[in-house]
């Protein structure tokens, strides 16, 4: 039986959806975060513990406007439904100063620990596009990673940097 239609006059609120896979968990998820201008509470919460941090599990709640910016990266290259593999999302104060010992381009006070970043790669979409896209958006900063492989996106203050 099909669905009875809305009230009259209607306007079908836009859904927003992300399809996410994470490499250090091996684990995905395919949500519908919002509809219209309103987020979905369940649906964020799903994604906040899919963000958690891959070393110790700590969940923290990211900023909707940063899974805002995931879609409109979609969108701005063309493919809607993509999968984005995620390398990193939430990092607790202790992960980022291990990652900054023994790494390079870790910042001191990394927007990761403030659920504002997102480390991230779209299979079958080359990594200079993704980066070219994201700057485009002008929404906040761009890293682009390509000995890494990985391009950083965060809701922070626009601007731009590169480490090879």
């Amino acid at each position: 039986m099909a669905n009875p239609p809305g009230p009259v006059g209607a306007i079908a609120q836009p859904m927003y959806q992300l399809r996410l896979f994470a490499l250090h968990g091996d684990d995905s998820i395919h949500v519908i975060y919002r509809r219209g201008g309103e987020y979905i509470p369940s649906a964020i919460h799903r994604l906040d513990y899919f963000l958690r941090d891959d070393r110790n599990g700590d969940v923290y709640r990211m900023k909707p406007k940063l899974f805002d910016l995931l879609h409109a990266l979609l969108v701005k290259l063309h493919r809607p439904n993509a999968v984005i593999d995620v390398i990193c999302g939430y990092r607790t104060p202790a992960t980022n100063q291990y990652l900054r010992e023994h790494t390079v381009g870790v910042a001191k006070h990394s927007l990761h620990m403030l659920g504002e970043a997102i480390d991230i790669r779209i299979p079958g979409v080359p990594l200079w596009e993704v980066r070219q896209a994201a700057i485009a958006l002008h929404r906040g900063g761009v890293g682009y990673y390509p000995g890494s492989d990985f391009v950083h996106v965060d809701i922070g203050r626009v601007r731009q940097w590169e480490l090879r």
